[in-house]
């Protein structure tokens, strides 16, 4: 019966690659690079290890996207999968060549000239490893898809790579068909989602020739439920003109906390089952732009070293909010360019350096919920009679990052600045 009270995120990126105009002349000759089989079997400290020298750079490009999104959309919700984007077009780096890949290595924050891009995909195998654990509580399923078409024979050595560093399938489709290609893409993202996002493509080039589509999937239950009994109508201020009703769901109880004086916001980790927390940041009225600017992942690891435990009341809206984004156009404006145009060098998937990336789009949902029962008792017991707590109240625009403690990899962000906008 209480199907819809899970914390549910996630979220799909896509390319599309078409082929260049046909004046192209082929100035591409520089070999494929082998990467050497990896040792399998790995322990998870290792793993751990392996996948700490991405992290840095994957925190980095997780706040360059989020200026780019909130330039873009200014005053609108955003929200996003920043590993998920960067596995995706780490993916498209390996398949890439020349300049196209140099372009795509930097645009995700890595230094090119002191990290080897082999080193670079052995830790995105060590990551997908890590947080597709399957003995963690959280439900947390990361992967890509590359459908490519039935007339274009992809190289053997990048499809070895591909499966076994970026847990990827591979689908031959026939994108002649595009009708028949369309729902095929479709089902495969409505089945790895559970059913939650049913059309990512609306439409399809008929030239496609490969779609790239990567998808994560998240599900988890809060450490200590919201109370149903507790949630109840209130306001919440979207900006100085504007204020929307929603449904505010409330706790008092003990959390890790911060206050940060500098930045005037207060930080409030609300922990998962298992081992992700959600890092929730309120800026006090008319400081979200001093806020935004100071995201840096030294703010933010500074956060996680200052949280203190005390017992405050939570109030926090339920939340239900999608972004959805033009990947092409935020990458070209943080420098990716060769691989969306005529200079694109894709050979490393197909052996030919005539296909480009024509469209890569990206999607992801949010719901917040209480994910109690209502018979949840109030533990109130540990409380002492009459003692009333500090209120912090989400009720004005506030951002958000869900990280997984174990990888410290930020699987989503956002901005929820109306929590009822659809």
């Amino acid at each position: 019966m209480m199907k819809t009270t899970l914390p549910l995120c996630l979220l799909v990126a896509m390319f599309h690659l078409t082929v260049h105009s046909l004046t192209q002349t082929d100035h591409h000759n520089s070999k494929p690079k082998a990467t050497d089989p990896q040792k399998q079997h790995l322990h998870e400290g290792d793993s751990l290890e392996s996948c700490q020298r991405i992290i840095p750079s994957n925190t980095d490009f997780a706040f360059q996207f989020y200026r780019q999104a909130t330039t873009q959309e200014p005053g609108k919700n955003i929200f996003f999968s920043p590993v998920s984007i960067s596995t995706a077009f780490a993916l498209l780096a390996l398949g890439s060549r020349a300049t196209s890949q140099a372009q795509v290595l930097e645009g995700l924050a890595f230094n090119v000239t002191n990290t080897q891009e082999e080193e670079i995909h052995n830790s995105f195998h060590h990551l997908l490893l890590l947080l597709n654990r399957p003995d963690s509580q959280v439900q947390l399923s990361m992967g890509n898809t590359l459908f490519i078409d039935k007339h274009l024979k992809p190289l053997k050595t990048f499809l070895k790579d591909m499966k076994k560093l970026y847990k990827g399938k591979v689908v031959s489709v026939n994108f002649q068909n595009s009708t028949e290609a369309k729902k095929e893409v479709n089902d495969h993202i409505k089945n790895q989602t559970h059913g939650n996002i049913n059309e990512i493509l609306k439409d399809l080039d008929p030239n496609t020739l490969v779609v790239i589509v990567s998808y994560i999937y998240f599900k988890a239950y809060w450490e200590n439920p919201f109370n149903i009994k507790g949630t109840h109508k209130d306001y919440f201020r979207v900006n100085a003109n504007t204020s929307v009703e929603v449904r505010m769901m409330t706790r008092d109880g003990f959390y890790k906390t911060y206050s940060d004086r500098k930045l005037s916001c207060k930080v409030v980790q609300i922990p998962y089952k298992g081992d992700v927390a959600a890092l929730f940041i309120l800026p006090n009225e008319g400081k979200m732009q001093q806020l935004e600017d100071a995201l840096t992942k030294d703010t933010v690891s500074k956060w996680e070293k200052s949280l203190e435990k005390r017992r405050i009341e939570v109030h926090m809206p339920k939340i239900s909010i999608s972004g959805t984004y033009d990947l092409k156009k935020m990458l070209m404006s943080l420098g990716v360019t060769d691989v969306f145009s005529d200079r694109a060098d894709l050979s490393g998937i197909t052996g030919k350096p005539d296909v480009k990336v024509s469209k890569a789009a990206h999607k992801a949902l949010l719901k917040i919920h209480e994910n109690g029962t209502e018979a949840a008792a109030v533990t109130g017991t540990d409380f002492l009679p009459h003692s009333v707590p500090p209120v912090v109240k989400f009720n004005r625009p506030f951002l958000l990052l869900i990280v997984d403690q174990y990888t410290q990899s930020i699987l989503f962000m956002g901005k929820i600045v109306n929590p009822t906008e659809k």
